[in-house]
C-alpha cells in the first residue's frame, strides 16, 4: 500500500527519471539492438495514440455547450502572438546572429499551443477544464494561421508559402484536438452508458499521460545526447526555453487570478504541446531549434510536479484540520 501510495503521489517525476533511464538501458543493453530499427516506428505509434486516448477521456468529462472564449483568452492569446511576433523582429532585422537558434527557439516556446495533457493538470489542481479545453481549441487554430503567416519574415523557406504551411499545420493539429474531441461528443450523446462507465475512471487520463510523458523525456534525452550543437548555444537554447516557460506560467497565473481561475490561466498559457513545438522547430526552422520544445517540456513538467506536490500537501492539511475540529464535536455528541 506504501507503495502503491507513493507511485500515485510522485507519478510525474517517476515518469520523467523513467523515460530517461529506459532510454539509456535500452541503448547500452547489445541485445535489444536487433529491436532498436523498430523503436522509431513504435514512438511515432504509441505517442499519438495515448494523447488520442488521453484526450478522449478527458473531453467525456466535459460538455461541449461549456465550451466558448472569454476575454481571458483573449488576452493569453495577445501574450503568445505578441511575444512570438517581437521575438522574431531581430531575425528580421539581424539574419546572420549567431544567436538566431536561441531566439526561434524561444519563439516556437511561446507560440506553442497548450498541451492536450493540460486539461489532466488542470482538473488534478482544481483547475476549470471548460475554459482551457475551449484556449486549446482557439489558440491551436490561431496557432494554425500565425505561424505560417510570420515565419516566412523570419525564416524564409522558399518551399513552403502560407497554403501548404497552413495545411501541415492544420493536419498536424486536427487529428490530435479535434478527432477525440468529436469521438467524445458522439459518446455522451449516443451512448449515454458507456459515457456514464468512463466518467468513473478519474485519474485514467492522468495516468495515460504519465506513460506518454515518459516516452516524451525519452525522446528528448536522445536529441540532447546525439547533438553536435557547440555548448554555449545549447545553454542558451535551454535557458530561453526555462525563461519563456516561467514567463508564461506567472502571466497565465496573473491573468487568471483577475478572472477567478489562476490554475486554468497558468496551465492555459504556461503548459505547452512539446511534441507539436518539437516538430514545429524541426519541420520550419532547424533540429538544433526544435531541441527548445525538448528543454521546455523538462520544465514544465518539473513545476507541474511541484503544483501536484503543493496540492496534495494543501489537501492533507486541510483534512487533518477537518479531523481535529470534528473531533470536539464528535465528543460533544
Amino acid at each position: 500500500m506504501q507503495l502503491i501510495r507513493f507511485i500515485k503521489n510522485w507519478t510525474l517525476p517517476l515518469s520523467m527519471i523513467t523515460g530517461a533511464l529506459a532510454y539509456f538501458i535500452f541503448v547500452n543493453i547489445p541485445m535489444l539492438a536487433p529491436v532498436k530499427p523498430f523503436a522509431n516506428e513504435f514512438i511515432n505509434l504509441a505517442q499519438p495514440t495515448l494523447i488520442f486516448l488521453m484526450l478522449f477521456v478527458t473531453f467525456c468529462k466535459v460538455n461541449p455547450r461549456d465550451l466558448h472564449p472569454t476575454r481571458m483568452h483573449l488576452w493569453m492569446l495577445l501574450i503568445q502572438v505578441g511575444a512570438f511576433c517581437l521575438l522574431g523582429l531581430p531575425l528580421v532585422f539581424f539574419p546572420d546572429t549567431e544567436y538566431r537558434v536561441v531566439l526561434e527557439g524561444a519563439m516556437i516556446c511561446m507560440i506553442t499551443p497548450t498541451a492536450t495533457a493540460a486539461a489532466v493538470i488542470t482538473g488534478k489542481l482544481g483547475g476549470n477544464t471548460q475554459s482551457l479545453v475551449s484556449y486549446t481549441i482557439i489558440i491551436n487554430m490561431v496557432s494554425a494561421i500565425v505561424i505560417p503567416l510570420a515565419l516566412p519574415m523570419v525564416h524564409p523557406n522558399p518551399s513552403l508559402s502560407f497554403f501548404p504551411s497552413f495545411l501541415l499545420i492544420l493536419r498536424r493539429v486536427f487529428p490530435l484536438l479535434m478527432l477525440p474531441f468529436v469521438a467524445a461528443w458522439g459518446v455522451r450523446v449516443y451512448l449515454p452508458k458507456l459515457h456514464a462507465k468512463l466518467l468513473t475512471f478519474k485519474d485514467l487520463a492522468f495516468y495515460l499521460w504519465a506513460v506518454a510523458l515518459a516516452i516524451a523525456v525519452g525522446v528528448t534525452v536522445r536529441s540532447i545526447v546525439h547533438t553536435d550543437v557547440a555548448i554555449t548555444l545549447l545553454v542558451g537554447i535551454a535557458v530561453a526555453s526555462l525563461i519563456t516557460c516561467i514567463v508564461q506560467f506567472a502571466l497565465g497565473q496573473k491573468i487568471g487570478l483577475q478572472y477567478d481561475d489562476r490554475i486554468g490561466g497558468g496551465q492555459s498559457l504556461g503548459q505547452k504541446s512539446t511534441v507539436f513545438s518539437i516538430w514545429l522547430g524541426a519541420t520550419f526552422m532547424s533540429p538544433v531549434t526544435s531541441m527548445a520544445g525538448g528543454f521546455y517540456s523538462i520544465w514544465h513538467n518539473v513545476y507541474n510536479s511541484y503544483q501536484l506536490y503543493q496540492n496534495r500537501k494543501e489537501t492533507e492539511t486541510d483534512c487533518e484540520q477537518i479531523k481535529k475540529d470534528a473531533s470536539p464535536a464528535c465528543a460533544a455528541l
